[in-house]
């Protein structure tokens, strides 16, 4: 393919990736001012990401077989304008439920997007360019969650956060006219059949485990009756869906694929980084605004320069991809994350925001190393034919990471501050010192209502901090564990080989 029509593709396929990347973070800040508007309490709001979430990890997985059966092109262009619109119809909607069905219809149709531009993005670079081709592809899915609360942030104090909805379509407009005219049609067969049984047992597990995710800490996990049903439906429909694999001759994700080392070791390894990467993002927002005390806005800013690490580390390491061994970049990767998450378990709200942004522009620079050498080596040694199947799978085991993970980081939050609360409160009696003090005692006197109070506010927030430092602690763990499965990496064949002779041309 020609350089020109090569470029004029990947950037219609880099404005359909940001499109339907931001809104996995753009919404967040904006559910107050949703809430507001439409009468909605906090749980029935919560609804507007969940369902969206929801519906889009149900989605990911049929990708291959809409590539397969109608071809790559035609599928983009009905979930560009799919998107879109449903884009529009959030902003216009009057209320909750219109909400919720538009944004259900938005990440259903918005699914295949990442894995067929992943799948595109391969199909028109030859292997010496596959490193900058992912570095590309992954810019917009790494930053945009960055900057969704930022843009959001904006939009919604400027403006209304209806804006957030509407900001899609003058990107989709552009993606949809670029991919019709520029990205040619792939091969279709007409006579490849979607086993239904697989897709709704698949589909059944999943949805019931991310509503059991989204929904566990709200409802005190397992001592509620919904999660426990949740949970035995995720169980049983995943279990029918492994017998089912197993036993059919046409299966829904077939089996084989696993058999590839790269793409097996890769997609699990892009769980923890789904883990890792969006519990971070859950973490610093409210840290910022409930614990420092700082507005939306400045908040934003403070975690902007994440992503300006996240782009240069990518495009350093797809540089490097095919020059150095792959498993020495994603150590490299894994290494600075994990100090980065250790930097940040000793953070207290009187940490600058100079420290903070350094801390935040080196963290993501270690994501952005992981994330390119990731991207390039799940589907490098799958046949062509198989790309778009298994960009699904790797697309839907990042999205199941990051449900993990928020609500992970959120359980521990909110049990660590209840067991440092008590903690704290063992030593806040009549016998402790420091609380005889005159100039204590004025304040926070254990003996008056307003000093009680003023005292428990104050315990409740060392309780916060020391459970923040907590989740940190485990986000670096959750880095280190995934060191082994380097081990079970091997580099493409002639991959760096052809690198060099392109770079020597």
């Amino acid at each position: 393919m020609e350089a020109k029509a090569r470029i004029a593709i990947t950037s219609c396929l880099i404005l359909a990736t940001l499109m339907q990347a931001l809104d996995t973070t753009i919404a967040n800040v904006t559910l107050p001012y949703m809430q507001g508007s439409v009468s909605a309490s906090q749980d029935e709001i919560a609804w507007v990401l969940t369902s969206y979430i929801v519906a889009a990890a149900i989605m990911t997985p049929p990708t291959g077989f809409f590539a397969t059966r109608f071809g790559i092109k035609r599928v983009l262009l009905v979930c560009i304008c799919g998107f879109t619109i449903t884009s529009m119809l959030c902003g216009a909607a009057q209320s909750l439920t219109q909400i919720v069905v538009f944004r259900c219809l938005q990440g259903a149709l918005g699914a295949a997007i990442n894995p067929l531009t992943q799948t595109v993005m391969f199909n028109i670079n030859p292997p010496e360019r596959y490193g900058r081709a992912m570095s590309t592809f992954s810019l917009p899915i790494m930053t945009a969650p960055l900057l969704g609360p930022v843009v959001g942030g904006w939009l919604t104090s400027d403006y209304s956060w209806r804006a957030v909805f509407y900001i899609n379509v003058p990107l989709g407009v552009l993606a949809f006219i670029g991919t019709w005219v520029f990205l040619p049609e792939t091969k279709v067969n007409s006579n490849f059949k979607l086993d239904w049984l697989g897709f709704g047992t698949l589909s059944l597990a999943i949805g019931a485990l991310q509503i059991l995710l989204d929904r566990g800490a709200e409802q005190d996990w397992f001592s509620s009756r919904e999660i426990i049903i949740e949970c035995v439906l995720a169980g049983v429909a995943f279990y029918l869906f492994l017998v089912h694999v197993f036993t059919t001759r046409t299966p829904f994700i077939r089996p084989a694929l696993f058999t590839d080392r790269n793409f097996t070791a890769s997609t699990i390894f892009t769980i923890s980084l789904g883990i890792t990467t969006y519990a971070a993002l859950s973490l610093q927002p409210p840290y910022l605004q409930e614990l420092m005390n700082e507005p939306i806005v400045t908040a934003g800013l403070v975690m902007g320069p994440r992503g300006v690490g996240t782009i240069f580390s990518m495009l350093l390491a797809g540089r490097l991809l095919g020059l150095v061994d792959t498993r020495i970049i994603l150590f490299a990767g894994l290494t600075v994350s994990a100090w980065a998450f250790y930097a940040m378990s000793r953070w207290t709200p009187d940490v600058s925001n100079t420290s903070m942004m350094l801390v935040g522009l080196i963290q993501g620079a270690g994501q952005g190393i992981i994330m390119v050498p990731l991207s390039t080596i799940s589907l490098s040694t799958l046949a062509p034919e198989h790309r778009a199947e298994g960009a699904g799978i790797f697309n839907l085991a990042r999205t199941l990471g990051s449900s993990i993970g928020i609500s992970i980081v959120n359980s521990l939050l909110t049990y660590n501050v209840q067991i440092n609360h008590a903690e704290i409160t063992n030593d806040v009696t009549p016998f402790n010192r420091l609380l005889t003090s005159s100039h204590l005692t004025a304040f926070w006197s254990p003996y008056s209502a307003g000093g009680s109070a003023a005292l428990d506010a104050v315990i409740n927030r060392q309780a916060q901090v020391i459970a923040y430092n907590d989740d940190y602690v485990f986000l670096t763990l959750a880095t280190l564990v995934t060191v082994p499965l380097l081990l079970f990496i091997r580099k493409p064949r002639n991959l760096a080989r052809i690198m060099r002779h392109s770079d020597h041309e």
